[in-house]
C-alpha cells in the first residue's frame, strides 16, 4: 500500500547538524560573492555560469527568474547586474543534471516523497514528459502528442468547464500567460488562481480601492530622490537583494530609512555592495537610521499611533498635512479624521510593542519629511487584516501628500519575476468586465463573467470533489499553499493533475488519480520555433515591460516552451470548435504580442517598443495623480485594530524564508544572515519566552495550531533563541505551512494569514 497524499506532502523530519552563530550585521560583500560563485560552480557547467553572469538582467539579455525587482533604466553594472540569490535561482533552473525515464524507473513516487524539498529540487532538470497512470508506482515517459490528447480528453469529459482549475506561477512570461488565460476563457471558465492570491493580492485590493491601481506608484528614480523610505514587513537582503543597491543610493543622496519588522535583518543594518570594489575594501553602507522591532501584526496599531500624533501636531501648527493635496485629490478625509479620534495613542503604541523612545525617533522623521516612500512585502500582506495594513499606509502617505510626486509613493515589492505581468495580461479569476469585452471583440467568443476560484477556493473545490482536473503552469503548488494536509487531499481527489515545470518538486509527488509532468524551457534557454529564436517579455514591480531572450542551448531536445505547451493543449482540447489558430502563435510570438496590444491597455506598438533596450513603462494613474477609483479621487479609509488575542502559553507565529531559499525553492540549508546553519526545522523564539516555559536552546519540540476547532500539528522542531519580540516566533515555510488554517485569510483578498498563526509549543 502506498503512502497517503498527506504523507507525500510532508518534508523530511530528520535533523541535520544544526549550528548557530551570532547573526551578522552586514550583508552581501565578499560573503555574498563567495556564496553565489560556490553555488553556481557546484550545480552548473562553468561555461554556462559565465555566460549567464554576463547576460542576466542586462539590456538585450534575459530576465532573472527570481524576484521582480526592476533593472536600472540607465547603465547597468558591468560586473554583473544580479544578486547572490539571482545566481542561485539560475543555478537551480539551469543545473547540469537531467532526469528522465531511467531516473523515474529507478525511483517510485513514494520513495521520492521521502526526500526533503532540498533533495527533490536537486534531483535535476526534467528531460522529457512523464505520465503516472492510475494505481501506478512509477512515472513513465509519454509523447507530447499523447500527453496533450490525455489533457484534452480529461477536460472534454468534464460535466462543466468549472470543474477544471488552471493555476499560474509568477515566472510565466507575458506571452505564455496571455495565451493561457485566453485558452481557459475560451474553454469556458474563469478558474485562474495564481500565486498573487497567496502574496500581494491584499496589496492589489487595497491599492485599487484607495488609489485606483493595484500596483505601486514609484520608480527606481523615486527611491533615489526620497527624503524618507519606510521598509515594512520585508527582508530585502534575502528576498530582493538588488533593492539594497537602490537604498544605498537613497542614503548617498541624503535620504533616511526606517526598518519596521519583528526580526532585525542584516541587510537593512548594513550593506556592502559587491558591485563596488571600493566598498568591498573599505566597508559597507549603514542603511536603516532606526530599526522598529514591532510585534507580529502590530502594524496598524503602530501606524495609527503615528497618525494620532501627526494629527495632534497638525492641530497646533497647521503645517504637518499637505492640505492642498488633500482638498484637490482626496476623498473621505473628514470621516477618516473623525474615526481616528476614537483611538487612544497609548493603547495603540502598547499593541504595536514598540517603545516610546523608538516611536519618538520615527515620529520626528515622518513629521519633517515631505517625500516619503513606503515599501512592503508579505510581512504585511499575509494576515486576516492585511488589506487594512496597506490601506493604513496609504492614509499616512495621503496626509503627507506623498503620492504622485518625485521621491514619494507606494512600493509593494513583488516576490516573483513576472507575477505582476501575469495579472496585467489577464491571469485573474476576477477579471474586470472591460477586459472580457475586449476578449469578445477580438476573438468572437463571449467569456464567462462569473468569477472563478482563487487559490483558497480552488483547494476547497478540489477537496469537496467539485473540481476534477488541476493544471499548474509553473510553481510548486503543494509547497506554497496553506493547510498542507487538507490541500494534499484535495489534489488527490482530482482525476488528473498536470504540472509544467523545469525541475522536480514536491507537487509532482502529490497527485490525482493520473498525473503528468510537462518539462519546459528555463528562462536562460534558447526558445527555437519555426520563425527562429523567440523573444518574450516580463513586467517588473515598477511596471516596466522588458524583453527576455535565452542564451543557453536547451538541456534536452524534448523540452517545449510554455507557449508551445499552452498552444498544444488548447489545440488538442478545443479542436475545430476554437475560433483561434493556436499553432500560429507557437510559431511566432510576435503574433501573440500583436493580440495583447489589442486587448490590454498600455501595450500600444508592443513589438516595436519591446525592442527599446530598457523596455517601456505601462501607464500608472497614481503616479500622475489620476485616481481611477469610484470617487475619482484618492480615498482615505477607515481601518480597525486587529482583534486577535493570545491566551495562556500561546505564541503568534509568522512563516519566513531562509537566505538559502526563494519561495518554495530550497537552495541550501543555511540562513547565514540569521546565523543558522545545516537545518530548516527550527523555531525562532524570544529567549525570555523560552525561560518562562522552561525551554532550552536546540530543544526538540512539537508545534500545534488550533483554528475553529480544528487542530494542526508539526513535529520535531529545534528551538533557536533570537531577538524577536515577546510572544512572537518565526518558522520557515514550507515546513510549517501545515499549521496555517485554510479559513484564516485576508478579508477582500483571501491571502492566507501565514504571518499570524497562533500556536502552542508541546514537549514530549
Amino acid at each position: 500500500m502506498g503512502k497517503s497524499p498527506e504523507d507525500k506532502s510532508k518534508t523530511s523530519e530528520f535533523f541535520s547538524n544544526l549550528k548557530t552563530k551570532t547573526p551578522p550585521t552586514n550583508s552581501a560583500g565578499f560573503g555574498g560573492l563567495k556564496a553565489a560563485i560556490t553555488h553556481a560552480g557546484k550545480y552548473m557547467k562553468v561555461a554556462d555560469a559565465f555566460k549567464i553572469s554576463l547576460k542576466m538582467n542586462q539590456k538585450g539579455g534575459f530576465d532573472c527568474p527570481g524576484c521582480a525587482w526592476p533593472d536600472p533604466d540607465d547603465e547597468r553594472s558591468s560586473l554583473g547586474e544580479y544578486c547572490e540569490n539571482g545566481l542561485k535561482a539560475m543555478a537551480e533552473e539551469a543545473q547540469d543534471k537531467t532526469i528522465g525515464r531511467a531516473f523515474f524507473a529507478k525511483h517510485t513516487v513514494d520513495e521520492l516523497s521521502n526526500l526533503s524539498d532540498f533533495e527533490i529540487g536537486k534531483s535535476g532538470r526534467i528531460a522529457e514528459p512523464m505520465f503516472l497512470a492510475e494505481g501506478a508506482t512509477h512515472y513513465k515517459p509519454i509523447s507530447w502528442e499523447n500527453a496533450f490528447k490525455k489533457v484534452g480528453n480529461h477536460l472534454n469529459a468534464l460535466d462543466n468547464p468549472n470543474e477544471a482549475i488552471f493555476y499560474t506561477s509568477g515566472r510565466t512570461t507575458n506571452e505564455a500567460a496571455f495565451l493561457y488565460q485566453l485558452f481557459v476563457r475560451e474553454f469556458g471558465t474563469s478558474n485562474l488562481p495564481d500565486c498573487s492570491n497567496m502574496c500581494h493580492e491584499a496589496s492589489g485590493s487595497a491599492l485599487s480601492e484607495t488609489l485606483g491601481i493595484g500596483k505601486g506608484s514609484v520608480t527606481l528614480d523615486d527611491l533615489y530622490k526620497a527624503e524618507l523610505v519606510m521598509v515594512i514587513g520585508q527582508n530585502p537582503a534575502t528576498n530582493h537583494p538588488r533593492m539594497l543597491t537602490a537604498l544605498e543610493k537613497t542614503k548617498k543622496n541624503g535620504g533616511q530609512i526606517i526598518a519596521i519588522n519583528p526580526l532585525p535583518e542584516a541587510g537593512l543594518i548594513k550593506f556592502t555592495n559587491p558591485q563596488n570594489p571600493i566598498k568591498l575594501l573599505t566597508g559597507g553602507t549603514k542603511l536603516a537610521d532606526v530599526f522598529v522591532p514591532i510585534v507580529i501584526n502590530g502594524d496598524v496599531a503602530f501606524i495609527k499611533a503615528l497618525l494620532l500624533k501627526l494629527l495632534e501636531k497638525e492641530k497646533s501648527t497647521g503645517q504637518v498635512f499637505d492640505t492642498n493635496f488633500i482638498k484637490e485629490f482626496t476623498h473621505g478625509y473628514e470621516s477618516f479624521i473623525e474615526d481616528l479620534k476614537h483611538y487612544d495613542f497609548d493603547e495603540c503604541l502598547k499593541l504595536s510593542g514598540v517603545s516610546k523612545d523608538v516611536f519618538n525617533t520615527v515620529f520626528d522623521l515622518v513629521l519633517h519629511k515631505k517625500k516619503i516612500i513606503i515599501c512592503w512585502a508579505m510581512g504585511l500582506t499575509q494576515h486576516e487584516n492585511a488589506v487594512d495594513n496597506i490601506r493604513e499606509l496609504v492614509n499616512l502617505l495621503l496626509l503627507k501628500g506623498s503620492i504622485g510626486k518625485a521621491g514619494a509613493g507606494t512600493c509593494p515589492v513583488r516576490g516573483h519575476s513576472n507575477v505582476q505581468g501575469d495579472r496585467t495580461v489577464g491571469i485573474w479569476e476576477a477579471a474586470p468586465q472591460a477586459f472580457l469585452d475586449k476578449i469578445e471583440a477580438k476573438y468572437g467568443f463571449k467569456p464567462t463573467n462569473k468569477h472563478g476560484y482563487s487559490v483558497i477556493d480552488a483547494i476547497k473545490a478540489m477537496h469537496e470533489g467539485k473540481a476534477k482536473v488541476f493544471f499548474a503552469l509553473g510553481g510548486n503548488f503543494i509547497s506554497a499553499v496553506p493547510d498542507t494536509m487538507y490541500s494534499a487531499q484535495g489534489l488527490a481527489n482530482c482525476n488528473l493533475t498536470v504540472h509544467v515545470s523545469t525541475k522536480l518538486n514536491r507537487s509532482h509527488l502529490v497527485t490525482g488519480k493520473e498525473a503528468l509532468i510537462f518539462p519546459c524551457l528555463g528562462r536562460a534557454e534558447k526558445d527555437y520555433q519555426k520563425t527562429g529564436i523567440q523573444t518574450q517579455s516580463v513586467e517588473n514591480s515598477m511596471g516596466i515591460v522588458s524583453s527576455t531572450k535565452g542564451i543557453l542551448e536547451p538541456c534536452s531536445d524534448a523540452l517545449l516552451s510554455e507557449v508551445a505547451v499552452v498552444c498544444g493543449i488548447a489545440n488538442a482540447t478545443l479542436k475545430e470548435r476554437s475560433k483561434i489558430d493556436w499553432l500560429a502563435y507557437q510559431d511566432d510570438y510576435n503574433l501573440v504580442r500583436d493580440d495583447i496590444q489589442d486587448v490590454v491597455a498600455g501595450f500600444q506598438d508592443y513589438n516595436k517598443r519591446l525592442k527599446q533596450p530598457s523596455g517601456f513603462y505601462l501607464p500608472n494613474g497614481a503616479r500622475e495623480r489620476v485616481f481611477k477609483t469610484k470617487t475619482g479621487k484618492a480615498n482615505f479609509s477607515i481601518n480597525k485594530l486587529p482583534k486577535w488575542k493570545l491566551k495562556g502559553d500561546e505564541l503568534i507565529m509568522m512563516t519566513i524564508r531562509s537566505h538559502d531559499q526563494f519561495n518554495t525553492t530550497i537552495y541550501g540549508l543555511n540562513d547565514r544572515y540569521r546565523g543558522v546553519y545545516n537545518e530548516r526545522r527550527i523555531i525562532f523564539m524570544n529567549r525570555e519566552d523560552m525561560k518562562i516555559r522552561g525551554l532550552k536552546e536546540q530543544q526538540i519540540v512539537n508545534l500545534k495550531s488550533e483554528f475553529n476547532g480544528v487542530i494542526r500539528r508539526v513535529n520535531k522542531f529545534k528551538i533557536v533563541g533570537y531577538d524577536i519580540p515577546k510572544n512572537c516566533c518565526a518558522t520557515y515555510f514550507p515546513e510549517t505551512n501545515v499549521l496555517v488554517p485554510l479559513d484564516s485569510y485576508a478579508h477582500t483578498a483571501k491571502t492566507p494569514a501565514s504571518k499570524s498563526v497562533i500556536i502552542t509549543i508541546e514537549t514530549d
